[in-house]
């Protein structure tokens, strides 16, 4: 079990590093950086029983926000790392295959679309966007991104 938990936190760090500096990469094309204060506020929200909102940004403030958003960013990261090895077995990130990752990576695409965006009142696969498709676009690359990110981790530390 400290196998599991070792591997999955050290993967889906990786991962969600590999994720930031896509982000950041991005930047250069004139994307904005990521804003983890609503997410953050939405997880504060969850944790007290409320799943979705009209919208984030009119909800109560929380304290420490974007800290908490970052922490749970990468505590998803994590959690999806844990899934890949719950599933694929710990023999996984002993000899890993791309697959799997990329698998999890575009599962986590869905939890974004029908999870966290309709969470904080954008709508399914930020639907009520006026630029729903650049964001569905973005989510996609990004996450496959984090699915190379699952992958190139579990190579580096085999």
């Amino acid at each position: 079990m400290v196998d599991l938990v070792y591997h999955a936190v050290v993967i889906g760090v990786g991962a969600t590093i590999l994720f930031d500096l896509w982000a950041q990469f991005l930047r250069l094309f004139g994307m904005p950086k990521p804003n983890w204060g609503p997410p953050g506020r939405w997880f504060a929200h969850l944790l007290r029983g409320r799943v979705t909102h009209e919208d984030i940004g009119k909800a109560e403030p929380v304290a420490n926000e974007v800290a908490l958003g970052w922490l749970f960013h990468y505590l998803v990261g994590i959690l999806f790392a844990g899934i890949l090895l719950a599933i694929w077995g710990i023999e996984w990130a002993r000899n890993p295959t791309f697959v799997p990752a990329l698998i999890v990576g575009l599962a986590t695409v869905g939890c974004g679309w029908f999870i966290l965006q309709p969470g904080m009142g954008l709508g399914i696969a930020a639907s009520k966007r006026p630029n729903a498709n650049q964001i569905r676009l973005l989510n996609i690359v990004g996450h496959t991104v984090f699915a190379i990110g699952l992958y190139g981790t579990a190579l580096l530390i085999r």
